[in-house]
C-alpha cells in the first residue's frame, strides 16, 4: 500500500557540499587487478599458529574464522558509520580448543582394550606400525591440539538470521556453534557424539544396516569402525523450503539446511538442520551414502537451478586424483530433481592429490543456460571442469590450468561477483584466473596479484576472498631474516582491496540483493574513499539521484542515508584538546622577552588565522546541513516503514480486535502528507475498520496514554520516556530489547500472546541499514 515519491520530491544534498568530481572513475575496471591492490589496516597477528590445510573461510555475513592450534579466531567486518578511522573496523572473538580429550567408541571396552593389547605387540610389523602410529584408533598416543577445518553455514540459519559455524578439530570433534549477542560462542550440539551413539545403537553397520560378522580383534574391521566415524571435512548446503504436513492436516512450509561430512572411509554422512536452529533438537540424521572413492580428501557441494528445476549433489576429491559427482536425493522439495548415477568428472588416478575443491553456478554468456564451474588444486595446476545441462542430456568438459605455479597451490579462493579464480603457492606468489567463455568450453585469463613490500618476503599459508568480492584476507608468517629462519615465527591476518571503490559504488547500485547488510564489504571501500577524501564523488550521487527518481526503492534511500552519514563523519574535526590536561593559565608568569616575541608573532599571523576561522565556519555550516539532511532522510524511511505497518494492520486485524499496533498515532502522524493519494486511502479504509474505536498505548509505571509525536521515543505526562521500536513502533516498556548491530534503533522482543503477522514484522532488519537486530 506503500506509495512512491514524486521525482520534484526526492532530496537532494545541499549545493554547497562537496562533491568530488571524478573523470577517471573508470580507472581499473578495464585495467589489471594490479592496480586495485592496496593493503588495508590494521594487521591482525594471531597467538598461535595456523592449523589445517585451509585455515582462512570468510562467511556471508562478512566473518572471518582462522583456524590456529589455539583457537579459532574469528573477526567480523562492520561497516561502522560512526567511526572516521580509515581503518578495517574488526570485532575479534573465538572459540578455544576443548581441553578434555575426544576418543571414539569402537565397540565394548572389554573387547577394546584387547584389540589395544593385541596389535600393539602383534607380530607382523605392518600391522604393529599402523596400529601404533594411528592417533585415533591407538589410545595411549595423545591426540593433536588445533582446529583441522572450519565451515560456515548460509546466512539466516541461527536465531538472529546470522550464519552458524561448523568446527572440525584435529581430534576429530565435529560441533556446530553459533554467536551469543556478538561476544560470545555457544556451542549447540556434538555431531561426533551424535554419529557415534548413532553407529553403536546399529553395532556399527554399514548402509545395508548388516551387522559386522567381524569384531574388534581383526584388524581390518577394527580400521573399518574407526574410519567410518572419522570426519575429514564438512560443507553446508543452500537453505531449501520444505512442505511439512502438521498433525491437523495443514501444510506449511519449512525451511532447512544439510551439512555434508566426509569420512575417512569415503563416506558421506547428511545431517539435516531444521531453522532457525537453536539447539541439538534442531537436527537430525538425514542420510548415508557411500561415495567409493578410496583416500578421499576434499568435498564440495554442487547445486544446479535452472527455472523451477533443481538438483544438487557432492563432489568428492581423491588424495590419489579422481573427482566424482555423488547424487542428492531430496524429497519434498518443488521442482527437485536427482541424477541417477554418479558422475566421474576426472577418473585417472595419477597420484597427484586433490583439494580446494570449489563449485561456482553462472549462465553461460552465449548459450543462455545455466551451468557450474569446478575448481580445485592438483599439485602446481588448477583443474577446471564446465558441467552444462542440455535437452540432449550432461555435458562435461574438463582440463587443467598450467604453467601458474612453480611449486604447488597452497591455496584457492573463489570471487562470485564478476567470477574470478584466485590461487596462491607455497612461494607467496597470487595469481587471478578470469574465465573467459567459447561456444562450447572456456579459456582462463591469467594476471599476477601485486603484493605490497611488507608481505613479499613472508610466506604465506592460506587465502580467503570476501563474499562480494572487495577484500582478500592472506596469513602469512615471517620469512628468513638475514638468511637464517627466526627461533619463534609471528603469524598474521592481512587485508588487501581487490576492487577499487568506484567499482564498488557501481555493483551497490546495480545490486539484485538490495540489501546494505549482505553487501558490507563493497560498502566498507566506499566508506574508505569518502572519509579519505571528505566528499562524496559526484557520479556517484548523480547517479543514485537518478535511479531514486527512477524506482524510489527504500534500498537506494538506505543508500544514499549511509554516504550522507560518512560525509559527516568526515566533516566533524577530530578533537586536537586533550581535556583531561590541567590549563597552564595563571601557572607561571611569562617574563617580558617572552612577551615582545609573541606580539611579534601576533602581526604575522593574523591573516592565517582570519584564513582558518573562515574555513571552520564553512565547515559548520556544510556540517549543519549534513545533519538536517540525515534526519530528513532517516524521517522519510521511518515514513515508508510506518505505511507498511499500516497495511499490515488492515489485512490482519478484525473490527475490534487490539493489535497492540499504535495504529491511530501512526494515522495522525502520516496524515500530513496531502500528497500520497494511496496513503490517504489506507488511512480512510482503517478509520472505517476501527469504527471510531482508539487503542491507545498506556505507560506501564502510572497507566498514562503514550502519545505518537516522535517515531524514535515517547513521553507520558509524568515525566517516563520509552524508546520506540523501529519495526513495529511500539513503546519498548520492558526492560530486554534488540539492538541493530549498527547501534542505529532498538526492536522489541515478540511477546508470546501477539499474533504471527507481529512477529513477522519484528523479524524484519535494521529500516535504517538492513544490519540484522542482536
Amino acid at each position: 500500500m506503500a506509495a512512491s515519491i514524486p521525482p520534484d520530491k526526492a532530496q537532494s544534498l545541499p549545493n554547497n557540499i562537496l562533491i568530488k568530481e571524478d573523470p577517471e572513475a573508470e580507472e581499473c575496471v578495464n585495467g589489471s587487478t594490479e592496480d586495485c591492490t592496496i593493503k588495508r589496516d590494521p594487521v591482525v597477528p594471531l597467538l598461535s599458529p595456523v592449523s589445517g590445510l585451509q585455515p582462512l573461510v570468510w562467511s556471508e555475513d562478512h566473518r572471518l574464522a582462522v583456524c590456529t592450534s589455539g583457537s579459532l579466531s574469528v573477526m567480523e567486518l562492520v561497516c561502522d558509520v560512526n567511526n572516521s578511522n580509515l581503518d578495517l573496523t574488526l570485532h575479534r572473538t573465538s572459540i578455544a580448543v576443548p581441553t578434555e580429550a575426544h576418543r571414539f567408541q569402537g565397540g565394548p571396552a572389554a573387547e577394546f582394550a584387547e584389540a589395544v593389547e593385541k596389535f600393539s605387540t602383534h607380530p607382523d610389523p605392518y600391522i604393529r606400525q599402523v596400529f601404533l602410529a594411528d592417533t585415533v584408533m591407538n589410545p595411549a598416543l595423545g591426540g593433536h591440539k588445533g582446529i583441522k577445518h572450519a565451515a560456515w553455514s548460509p546466512l539466516g540459519c541461527d536465531l538472529n538470521g546470522c550464519c552458524l559455524l561448523a568446527c572440525l578439530t584435529l581430534d576429530n570433534r565435529l560441533t556446530i556453534h553459533n554467536s551469543h549477542k556478538r561476544l560470545e560462542w555457544n556451542m549447540l550440539v556434538n555431531l561426533s557424539k551424535k554419529y557415534s551413539n548413532r553407529l553403536k545403537e546399529q553395532g556399527y553397520a554399514g548402509k545395508d544396516n548388516k551387522p559386522p560378522e567381524a569384531n574388534l580383534l581383526d584388524f581390518e574391521e577394527l580400521q573399518r569402525r574407526f574410519r567410518m566415524q572419522t570426519p575429514l571435512r564438512m560443507e553446508w548446503s543452500s537453505i531449501y523450503t520444505v512442505k511439512h504436513f502438521q498433525p491437523n492436516n495443514t501444510c506449511i512450509d519449512i525451511e532447512m539446511v544439510l551439512l555434508a561430512v566426509l569420512m575417512e572411509n569415503g563416506d558421506l554422512v547428511l545431517w539435516k538442520f531444521v531453522l532457525p536452529f537453536l539447539n541439538g533438537d534442531g537436527v537430525e540424521f538425514f542420510d548415508l551414502m557411500e561415495s567409493g572413492v578410496t583416500s578421499p580428501s576434499d568435498l564440495a557441494w554442487w547445486e544446479y537451478e535452472n527455472g523451477e528445476r533443481r538438483m544438487s549433489g557432492l563432489i568428492v576429491g581423491s588424495e590419489v586424483g579422481p573427482v566424482k559427482i555423488m547424487p542428492v536425493s531430496l524429497p519434498g522439495v518443488k521442482g527437485y530433481f536427482t541424477l541417477r548415477h554418479p558422475i566421474i568428472l576426472w577418473k585417472e588416478c595419477d597420484e597427484i592429490a586433490v583439494g580446494n575443491l570449489k563449485c561456482i553456478s553462472m549462465v553461460h554468456p552465449i548459450q543462455k543456460t545455466s551451468c557450474s564451474l569446478i575448481v580445485a588444486s592438483r599439485g602446481c595446476y588448477v583443474f577446471w571442469c564446465l558441467l552444462m545441462i542440455s535437452p540432449a542430456g550432461l555435458n562435461v568438459h574438463n582440463s587443467h590450468v598450467a604453467g601458474l605455479h612453480s611449486l604447488p597451490v597452497l591455496s584457492l579462493a573463489v570471487s562470485r561477483h564478476g567470477i574470478a579464480v584466485y590461487t596462491c603457492s607455497i612461494d607467496g606468489w597470487i595469481k587471478k584466473l578470469t574465465p573467459t567463455f567459447t561456444e562450447n568450453s572456456l579459456i582462463f585469463k591469467q594476471e599476477d596479484i601485486m603484493r605490497p613490500e611488507s608481505i613479499t618476503a613472508r610466506r604465506i599459508h592460506s587465502i580467503a576472498v570476501s563474499y562480494n568480492g572487495a577484500y582478500v584476507a592472506l596469513v602469512s608468517t615471517q620469512g628468513m631474516v638475514c638468511g637464517y629462519h627466526p627461533i619463534n615465527r609471528t603469524y598474521q591476518v592481512h587485508f588487501m582491496t581487490l576492487k577499487t571503490p568506484e567499482m564498488a559504488s557501481a555493483l551497490l547500485l546495480e545490486s539484485p540483493i538490495q540489501n546494505l547488510y549482505r553487501m558490507t564489504d563493497l560498502l566498507d571501500l566506499v566508506r574508505w574513499q569518502i572519509l579519505k577524501d571528505k566528499c562524496i564523488p559526484a557520479s556517484l550521487m548523480d547517479e543514485l539521484e537518478q535511479k531514486i527518481r527512477e524506482t524510489d526503492s527504500t534500498y537506494l534511500w538506505r543508500f544514499k542515508l549511509f554516504l550522507v552519514r560518512i560525509l559527516c563523519q568526515s566533516l566533524q574535526s577530530p578533537l586536537t584538546e586533550h581535556r583531561w590536561k590541567p590549563s597552564q593559565e595563571g601557572s607561571q608568569a611569562v617574563d617580558s622577552q617572552d612577551q615582545e616575541d609573541t606580539q611579534d608573532m601576533e602581526g604575522s599571523s593574523y591573516e592565517e588565522e582570519r584564513s582558518e576561522v573562515k574555513q571552520e565556519a564553512t565547515y559548520e555550516e556544510k556540517l549543519a546541513q549534513t545533519q538536517a539532511l540525515i534526519g530528513s532522510i532517516e524521517k522519510h524511511l521511518m515514513r515508508e516503514n510506518m505505511k507498511k505497518v499500516l497495511g499490515a494492520v488492515y489485512l490482519n486485524t478484525c473490527i475490534t480486535q487490539n493489535t497492540s499496533i499504535p495504529t491511530c498515532g501512526l494515522m495522525e502522524y502520516l496524515s500530513g502528507d496531502t500528497n500520497d493519494r494511496d496513503l490517504e486511502v489506507l488511512i480512510g479504509h482503517i478509520k472505517k475498520k476501527m469504527a471510531k474505536q482508539t487503542f491507545s498505548e498506556h505507560c506501564s509505571l502510572c497507566r498514562e496514554v503514550l502519545p505518537f509525536s516522535d517515531h524514535k521515543q515517547t513521553v507520558c505526562e509524568n515525566g517516563h520516556l520509552w524508546l520506540r521500536c523501529v519495526l513495529s513502533h511500539q513503546a519498548c516498556q520492558s526492560l530486554t530489547f534488540r539492538r541493530c548491530l549498527l547501534q542505529d534503533s532498538i526492536a522489541k522482543l515478540p511477546e508470546p500472546e501477539e499474533p504471527e503477522w507481529i512477529k513477522k514484522l519484528l523479524q524484519a532488519p535494521c529500516t535504517l541499514c538492513d544490519s540484522p537486530m542482536i
